[in-house]
């Protein structure tokens, strides 16, 4: 420990983010030969080639792979020490990126979105779509920050809380012909369903419901979020939603709501974090934000029903 310094692992932490010694060098404003030299020194003091060059760049050996979650969090955590421990909402520029589901896009994004700039006018938010993501991987390696999701990783090392909870409905065209009269379980089993490809949404215990009742459910046809409006209002199927992106599909196309004459399991909404992140005080305060957010949307949720 006596021979490693500070300024090695920053080199190490850089080339396993960049995959690149040269872009790692001007991430840190160090030439090409001050971060061979140091990437030297490590390989020295190791005993270990720790990055070796491949088409894809500079890749790690398992021992640095080893290496990268402890280094990551030792400096994570160091730089957190050496930040003030105050946060001012009001004077902050930070930066935070979250990724976020189908239903935290359209349900969440635009409250957490209004209320951080109402008290946070310098800080900046970026929002990333989960289902395109390593979301464990880019937590891990501080890229990002929250995210939210419909359950957090079976991990020790992430926190969660529960957000919001809420029902499912089905969204059909106005004017459907199921609409004459409420859809029982046999009327809602013999429509054709659609169903978004990247909603993650387990519907498993619907289907199981209607076995039980000895009725088969009919065909399924997959589409992306962004065809599912037109599909609806094109068609006689009947797609099964979180009421919160229902509500919003309702606002844009001319589709119609009705109770769904068996219900699911809850969709729930998770806000999930790095354990390291938990103390951090801006990191607080933008947590304590989003929960107020799901908050007051569950109370308007509760009063609607």
């Amino acid at each position: 420990m006596a021979r490693i310094d500070l300024n090695l692992l920053l080199v190490f932490e850089a080339i396993l983010h960049e995959r690149s010694v040269t872009k790692a060098g001007a991430g840190l404003g160090l030439s090409q030969p001050a971060m061979s030299h140091a990437l030297n020194r490590l390989r020295y003091l190791l005993k270990d080639q720790l990055f070796v060059r491949t088409p894809g760049g500079m890749a790690p050996t398992p021992r640095a792979e080893r290496l990268a979650e402890p280094v990551r969090n030792a400096l994570v955590e160091l730089r957190q020490a050496l930040t003030a421990e105050e946060f001012s909402p009001e004077h902050s520029q930070a930066r935070f990126i979250i990724a976020v589901n189908n239903f935290a896009a359209i349900a969440l994004v635009a409250p957490i979105l209004l209320k951080a700039r109402a008290l946070a006018p310098g800080l900046r938010l970026g929002f990333r779509p989960s289902g395109t993501l390593d979301v464990t991987g880019m937590l891990d390696r501080s890229e990002l920050d929250i995210a939210l999701l419909a359950a957090a990783p079976a991990l020790t090392r992430f926190s969660s809380r529960c957000l919001i909870e809420t029902d499912y409905v089905g969204v059909v065209r106005r004017g459907h012909p199921a609409l004459e009269q409420p859809i029982d379980a046999k009327a809602f089993a013999s429509l054709q369903r659609l169903v978004v490809s990247s909603s993650g949404d387990d519907l498993g215990a619907l289907d199981t419901q209607l076995e039980e009742l000895g009725l088969s459910t009919a065909e399924r046809i997959e589409v992306p979020y962004l065809s599912a409006g037109p599909a609806l209002t094109q068609s006689d199927m009947i797609a099964v939603m979180g009421r919160q992106v229902a509500d919003e599909f309702r606002r844009a196309y001319s589709v119609q709501l009705v109770e769904l004459p068996v219900q699911p399991v809850a969709l729930p909404s998770t806000m999930v974090w790095h354990n390291r992140l938990t103390d951090h005080p801006a990191h607080q305060w933008l947590r304590e934000t989003i929960s107020s957010v799901a908050d007051q949307l569950y109370r308007l949720q509760a009063r609607s029903g």
